[in-house]
């Protein structure tokens, strides 16, 4: 089912559901979110934003890697076909600077890449396009768990 409607009240957004979107149980997260499309990199930031996150916009593989040198992200979510570096080079580049770092790919090619022999390196969960705010939810879950409360680190 789709969430087709979110009030505002005080502690954050309340989906139609009555859950809150900002609810403990799903929490905030840093998020880098790469696409050469303004449009695609615009509509997954308002969809993650709506949930609270802090969503930083790169339109490629080279500015998602300076972006990187200086911030440190909860996610990183890619396209797959870009110019200049593709999602799965830019993946590659991401964990050897940092193994740990979570890459979450969206793609059209989801199913003839998963079936491939060649395996995505760097790449910890794919999202077929089209994709719903579940979508994202589910792989956000999966891939970047919440940071223990009261432990060092930061932005």
């Amino acid at each position: 089912m789709q969430e087709k409607l979110a009030i505002l009240r005080e502690g954050g957004i309340v989906s139609a559901t009555g859950k809150a979107m900002t609810d403990p149980a799903f929490p905030q997260r840093c998020i880098l979110v790469v696409d050469d499309e303004p449009l695609v990199c615009d509509a997954v930031k308002m969809m993650l934003e709506f949930d609270g996150h802090e969503v930083v916009t790169a339109e490629s593989g080279k500015k998602a890697l300076a972006l990187l040198e200086h911030k440190q992200f909860d996610l990183v979510i890619t396209d797959f076909e870009m110019p200049g570096m593709k999602g799965d080079e830019l993946a590659a580049a991401i964990k050897t600077r940092a193994p740990a770092q979570p890459v979450v790919m969206i793609t059209a090619y989801a199913e003839l890449l998963q079936a491939s022999r060649n395996p995505l390196t760097g790449v910890d969960h794919v999202i077929s396009k089209p994709f719903l705010l579940e979508n994202l939810r589910a792989a956000i879950t999966k891939v970047a768990p919440p940071r223990p409360k009261g432990g060092a680190g930061g932005n």
